[in-house]
C-alpha cells in the first residue's frame, strides 16, 4: 500500500507539472469567481440591511439609481446582474473584433503565410498588430461618425445615455450592412422567421427593420466568405511555383530533395518583386469600398 501511495502521489505531481499552465489558469479563474460572488453577496446583504439607502452612523443617503444603473441599466446590488455584466465585458473585445474589418484581414494574412509556407514568419504578433492598425484605418470614418453623432452630444448633455447608444449603433450597422451580401441576409432573415420583399435588401429599405441580432451574424458570414475567396486567389501564384518546382525536380530525378525547400526562395522573390505587402494591403482596403 505504501508503494502504491508513493506511486499515486508521484503520478499526481507529474500530471500537475505537465499541465502547470492549465492548473494556474483554473486556480486564477476560480479565485476571481469566488471574489466576485463574495462581493455580490456583500452588496446584497448591505442592501438588505439598509433598505432606506443610508450608511450606518451617518445621515448621507445613497440614491436609488447608481452610476452603473444610469449608464447601462444594471443594478450593482444584484449578484446575478453583476455576474452578467462581468461576462459581457469579458466578451466585449471579441464582439468588437467580429463587428469590424479585423476578421477578414487576419484570415487573409493567415492564408498568405500558409501559401508561402514560411511557418511562423511573420509571427502572429506582427500579423495581429498590422491587422489591428488596418482595422483602425478602415473603420476610422465610422468611429469619427460615432464620435460626432453620439459621444459629443452625450458629453455636452444634449442627449441621454439610451439615445447615445442608439445613435452610436447606427453608423456601425450601416458599415456592416454595406459589407453583407443579400444571400447571407436573406438566410438569417429566414432563420429568424422575418418576412422580406423579393427585391434587393438595401440600407434604405431595411435599415430600421433589421436588428443587430440579424445584422451581426450575417456580416460575420459574409466576411468569412469573402476572406476565403481572397485566400483562394492568394494561393494560386504560389501553387503554380510549387507545381513548376516539383515537375522540374521530378524530371531531374531529384526525388529526395523536398520541393518546399527549393520553392520557398522563389516564392519570397516573387512576393518581393511584385511588392506583395502593398498589393495585399491595398486590395484589402479597397475591398471595403471606402
Amino acid at each position: 500500500m505504501g508503494k502504491l501511495s508513493v506511486a499515486y502521489i508521484s503520478a499526481v505531481k507529474k500530471t500537475i507539472q505537465d499541465n502547470k499552465r492549465i492548473f494556474v489558469r483554473f486556480i486564477v479563474s476560480l479565485a476571481v469567481s469566488i471574489i466576485l460572488v463574495i462581493s455580490a453577496c456583500s452588496l446584497t446583504a448591505f442592501a438588505a440591511e439598509n433598505p432606506d439607502g443610508t450608511i450606518s452612523g451617518t445621515e448621507s443617503v445613497i440614491e436609488d439609481s447608481s452610476v452603473i444603473k444610469d449608464l447601462i441599466g444594471v443594478d450593482g446590488s444584484q449578484p446575478l446582474e453583476v455576474i452578467l455584466l462581468v461576462t459581457i465585458l469579458s466578451l466585449a473585445p471579441s464582439l468588437l473584433v467580429m463587428m469590424t474589418s479585423f476578421g477578414r484581414i487576419i484570415i487573409c494574412f493567415s492564408f498568405l503565410r500558409t501559401a508561402m509556407q514560411t511557418q511562423s514568419t511573420p509571427p502572429n504578433m506582427v500579423l495581429t498588430g498590422l491587422a489591428l492598425f488596418l482595422t483602425i484605418f478602415i473603420m476610422f470614418p465610422v468611429f469619427a461618425e460615432i464620435n460626432e453623432v453620439a459621444y459629443q452630444p452625450y458629453a455636452k448633455g444634449e442627449i441621454t445615455t439610451e439615445e447615445a447608444i442608439v445613435k452610436a449603433g447606427e453608423p456601425l450597422k450601416d458599415f456592416m450592412l454595406k459589407q453583407t451580401t443579400n444571400d447571407d441576409m436573406r438566410f438569417f432573415l429566414e432563420l429568424s422567421g422575418k418576412e422580406y420583399g423579393d427585391g434587393e435588401i438595401t440600407i434604405e429599405n431595411y435599415k430600421d427593420e433589421l436588428g443587430f441580432e440579424v445584422v451581426i451574424p450575417a456580416f460575420i458570414l459574409s466576411e468569412l466568405k469573402r476572406a476565403f475567396q481572397m485566400g483562394f486567389l492568394i494561393f494560386i501564384p504560389f501553387l503554380v511555383i510549387d507545381l513548376v518546382v516539383s515537375s522540374t525536380l521530378m524530371a531531374m530525378g531529384m526525388m529526395m530533395l523536398p520541393p518546399a525547400m527549393i520553392s520557398l526562395p522563389f516564392k519570397i522573390m516573387l512576393f518581393v518583386l511584385v511588392d506583395g505587402w502593398q498589393l495585399m494591403v491595398g486590395t484589402l482596403v479597397s475591398s471595403y469600398n471606402l
